[in-house]
């Protein structure tokens, strides 16, 4: 049994039906899933979307990760968890890509299954990455004072060691038996988790969603309230202080509202949906989900003046400062 994003006939779970076909016989509704009979039917535009996809993620994410890796500047608690989301989200684009491969080229159940619980930890890595920046971006306005110092790294690395663990565990599960292989009604929108499994993600997504909403608004309550004291300060309070609260709200919307644009629709897809529904309705849920991991080193990454220095001097070999140049804090970016 390969991994593939393919549609099959929920009436026979082993022989796929084309995709075209599928969607235009409502006694046939299909799911995503992962087929092992040979492919006797054109290429699947939507996993040619999810591989392109997964391409300028990959592409996207490693020019991230290597900058991280071979800039000795970059090693505060801030770029080691924009590594580890560059990380999980280059990942993640990899994974697409191989699924894509291994749906059309090899037939296997092993790599099947090996191959959603890689996607799995990528894309729980990224999501749990993500919620972790926002620890961190809290903690470095909350305790502003202690935030440069070794314990925070300290707790950096155990934020790390338990988002990668989690996400590991969660990405064996389907590979260590708990699958719908050799129980076709258990079956969820996407083969071969099962449907408690997906429940258990997609909650698990709403859960950190609700975290990472709770934490942003405590920031944008802090920066509205450090604006409004330099405002005072400075005698310039309709002005600073409107432009400065602006910029920090837009800023949280646009970080929030992109994760909950990309994500939202598939993991309420996922409670709700069934594996006999058209397998359109996933892939067009699951698509705008891996967009998130295309955002994302925009957003975290190339934002930031340092990984810009850096690249250019990656690119021309040099730099030349044009004026003074400081290491700027989670809190301002």
């Amino acid at each position: 049994m390969n991994e593939s994003l393919v549609v099959n006939d929920s009436s026979a779970a082993t022989e796929p039906v084309p995709w075209m076909e599928a969607e235009s016989l409502d006694q046939h509704n299909s799911s995503i899933e992962f087929s092992t009979a040979p492919l006797e039917f054109p290429i699947n535009p939507w996993d040619i979307m999810l591989c392109m996809s997964g391409t300028v993620i990959a592409c996207e994410n490693a020019i991230v990760v290597a900058i991280i890796f071979y800039t000795p500047t970059l090693r505060t608690p801030m770029f080691v968890l924009i590594g580890s989301l560059a990380t999980a989200d280059l990942l993640a684009g990899m994974g697409l890509i191989l699924n894509f491969v291994f749906q059309y080229v090899i037939s296997s159940e092993t790599i099947s299954l090996i191959t959603v619980g890689f996607l799995v930890t990528s894309f729980t890595a990224s999501i749990s990455s993500l919620l972790a920046i926002t620890v961190d971006r809290y903690f470095s306005l909350y305790n502003a004072l202690t935030y440069f110092s070794d314990k925070t790294l300290q707790y950096v690395h155990l934020m790390l060691i338990v988002t990668w663990g989690v996400s590991l565990l969660l990405g064996l599960l389907p590979v260590l038996g708990w699958n719908c292989l050799h129980e076709p009604a258990s079956c969820s929108i996407v083969r071969p988790l099962t449907r408690s499994n997906v429940m258990l993600l997609a909650t698990s997504f709403f859960a950190i969603f609700v975290l990472m909403l709770t934490l942003y608004f405590k920031i944008c309550k802090i920066v509205c309230r450090h604006a409004h004291q330099i405002a005072l300060q400075q005698h310039f309070f309709a002005t600073s202080h409107y432009v400065a609260t602006k910029k920090g709200v837009s800023t949280l919307a646009i970080i929030l509202g992109t994760f909950g644009a990309s994500w939202l629709p598939f993991a309420i897809y996922c409670l709700v949906g069934e594996r006999e529904y058209p397998s359109v309705y996933t892939y067009a849920t699951l698509l705008p989900a891996t967009y998130n991991s295309m955002i994302n080193p925009i957003i975290y990454a190339y934002r930031n003046t340092e990984i810009q220095r850096s690249i250019y001097m990656l690119l021309c070999g040099c730099f030349q400062a044009n004026g003074s140049y400081r290491s700027r804090s989670p809190s301002e970016v």
